[in-house]
């Protein structure tokens, strides 16, 4: 019988490249038969979203990770689809709607993108940039072994991780789909399906790692901090936790949000 996996949780990047190495390098000395579950927003804020880009493609591609989508890479994909459509349909609207999602995401952090490019247009967008936004999916559950599933799996107990919270129809986003990459701690309860024991977010930043009923939320602002939560997980429960602390100003984590009951965690200097 192969030895379980063991699934780590990596919340939002944003650019830092340094702390995702350090997150493999801890991940290899720790956990022998790792798998480094990326929360999105690995894209960014942060000085180097290209060279997280490639690395997560590289570690997708050896079978070592896997890549939800958050909705930094959601705004990010907006107007090269539209393009895209444009290209293919000559609808001048298309256009208008690239131009639009194109400013849509420089406004919410890929202006770092395109400095750490030297320019960014729709018509020469980074091919390796497009790989990375074209195949993410928004949702997975983990099992007691360490797989990885789009739906619950049946016969056994997961977790649920998503960016931002579990699927739930809200005001301002009614596909609950949509809403996974969106939703704040503030805007449950939540209700998870059935089996499935808790659930993992980032995209709140907080200014420790929180549980808030059945929700545990990931994100220290890592672009910002130097700190960058890693979970690995346990379907009866979160225990586990470690935190890497590499450059940065962790005093930033003050202005986050404090709510809920904190966990244990080891920390790492790195």
């Amino acid at each position: 019988m192969s030895e379980p996996r063991t699934v780590f949780v990596v919340p939002d990047l944003h650019g830092r490249a340094d702390l995702l190495e350090a997150a493999v390098r801890y991940a290899e000395a720790h956990w022998p038969n790792w798998h480094l579950l990326c929360l999105g927003d690995a894209i960014d804020r942060g000085p180097d979203s290209l060279r997280c880009v490639v690395r997560l493609l590289e570690l997708r591609a050896e079978g070592r990770a896997t890549l939800l989508m958050g909705n930094h890479e959601r705004m990010a994909l907006d107007g090269p689809q539209h393009f895209q459509q444009f290209v293919d349909s000559g609808n001048p609207e298309e256009f208008r709607l690239a131009m639009q999602g194109l400013q849509w995401w420089m406004r919410a952090g890929g202006e770092s993108v395109r400095r750490e490019l030297g320019g960014l247009t729709l018509e020469d967008f980074p091919e390796v940039l497009r790989e990375y936004l074209s195949e993410l999916p928004r949702m997975v559950f983990v099992d007691a072994q360490g797989g990885i599933h789009q739906q619950p799996p049946a016969g056994g107990p997961s977790v649920l991780v998503a960016h931002a919270s579990p699927p739930k129809a809200h005001r301002d986003y009614p596909n609950p789909m949509s809403a996974v990459l969106w939703l704040r701690p503030q805007d449950g309860p939540f209700r998870l399906p059935p089996g499935v024991t808790y659930s993992v977010h980032g995209h709140t930043p907080v200014r420790v790692v929180v549980q808030q009923a059945e929700q545990v939320y990931l994100d220290l602002g890592a672009y910002q901090t130097g700190r960058l939560a890693l979970l690995p997980l346990h379907v009866e429960r979160p225990r586990g936790l470690v935190v890497l602390e590499g450059a940065g100003q962790p005093e930033a984590a003050e202005r986050f949000p404090a709510f809920g009951q904190m966990l244990p965690a080891e920390l790492v200097r790195v």
